[in-house]
């Protein structure tokens, strides 16, 4: 869980872009996306070893 306290005489924009950074860092957004649907393991193993094939494959042009 993410929190921020307000300092004394902090203004509450510059509180909500500091949460807004944690918020980030944290990856609850990439966490709540990941589980927005189930996923099968066999086809998140084929995503895995296809992204990996491209990268390797990015790596040998350069």
């Amino acid at each position: 869980m993410v929190e921020v306290s307000v300092r004394d005489g902090e203004m509450l924009e510059r509180a909500l872009r500091r949460f807004k950074k944690k918020w980030e860092r944290a990856g609850v957004l990439r966490d709540v996306k990941n589980n927005a649907f189930y996923i099968k393991p066999s086809d998140e193993k084929r995503a895995m070893i296809k992204k990996t094939r491209r990268r390797l494959a990015r790596l040998r042009t350069l």
